[in-house]
């Protein structure tokens, strides 16, 4: 079982004008929420730690999470909002984002859902903006601090200003989960903000020494490299047509993760233990998952059979 942490939201697209106003295209999202439908799609056993509304657009994200197949008795239901971001466009095509997050639900997880996580969990999935804010983030702490010794824990930093501007707050984030964290998976575009000047190779150097087993950097349209403590691995990108990159990362993570599972490398040691042919093998099944989800509008994560 997977266990995997984090926001629940709407990102609501201008879908242009009406007479009286503007159309709304409204489509569930947030990163971790992403990763666990992913790994549902994967057929890979998870459930999803949140806490999410009790309004019409919180049903909502728990219909899609009960018709993706992922658990949901680890969410937490409150009368708080649901998250938006809101996505329009200007005359001139440029995108500009509007984030509506202050007191929503998915920053107000509170400790008392910790013993809701089922037994046999096997890896706990962290990242983005609810490792971050509220106390969503303090809560997930104090699950990692519970957890780190024995479960593997995975961790994507995946920064999002547009919630937290500050860098150091992020920065202190990293610095924190790093001891903690046996697979780490970041951008190369997060790492350029965090730590502007740093090469990824003497970034993963730093992480390797903190106690990450397995790092991974992906680089968009140039692939992605693995580290280990013995072995450093680059895979090629993925050949297609590019719809867009909505949700690539994430598919990214979910696919690495499900590699992890169904080769029995979901922990610290067997992560330390593996050849660079199993990197690459593990690298590459993300990579042709995350091409999937880029040759199709928005994060339309594929399926197992798929892959």
């Amino acid at each position: 079982m997977f266990v995997v942490c984090g926001e629940a939201l709407f990102d609501v697209f201008a879908a242009g004008d009406t007479p009286t106003g503007m159309a709304m295209d409204a489509r569930v999202g947030g990163s971790p929420f992403n990763v666990a439908v992913g790994l549902a799609r994967l057929a890979q056993p998870v459930c999803f730690l949140s806490q999410i509304g009790a309004g019409f657009l919180g049903e909502r994200l728990m219909r899609t999470l009960r018709e993706e197949g992922v658990d949901t008795s680890t969410v937490q239901r409150s009368e708080a909002p649901t998250t938006l971001s809101l996505i329009g466009l200007d005359a001139k095509g440029v995108p500009s984002y509007s984030f509506y997050g202050e007191g929503c639900a998915d920053r107000r997880l509170t400790p008392d859902a910790l013993a809701r996580l089922p037994d046999g969990v096997r890896a706990i999935n962290f990242g983005s903006y609810a490792t971050v804010v509220g106390p969503t983030a303090s809560t997930q702490r104090m699950l990692v601090e519970r957890e780190y010794r024995r479960t593997l824990i995975a961790y994507d930093p995946n920064i999002r200003l547009n919630v937290e501007p500050d860098l150091e707050v992020w920065r202190d984030q990293i610095d924190w989960m790093l001891p903690r964290t046996q697979l780490l998976k970041v951008s190369e575009e997060d790492l350029q903000l965090v730590v502007p000047g740093t090469s990824p190779k003497e970034f993963a150097a730093r992480a390797l020494g903190q106690g990450v087993q397995l790092v991974v950097v992906t680089r968009g349209g140039d692939g992605a490299i693995g580290w280990t403590a013995r072995h450093e691995v680059p895979v090629p990108p993925i050949p297609v047509q590019v719809l867009d990159t909505v949700g690539a990362g994430d598919t990214f993570q979910c696919a690495l993760l499900t590699w992890l599972a169904e080769q029995d490398r979901l922990s610290g040691p067997a992560l330390a233990g593996l050849s660079a042919e199993e990197v690459r093998e593990a690298l590459g099944f993300a990579a042709r998952a995350a091409a999937i989800t880029c040759s199709r509008r928005g994060a339309d994560m594929p399926r197992r059979s798929e892959l």
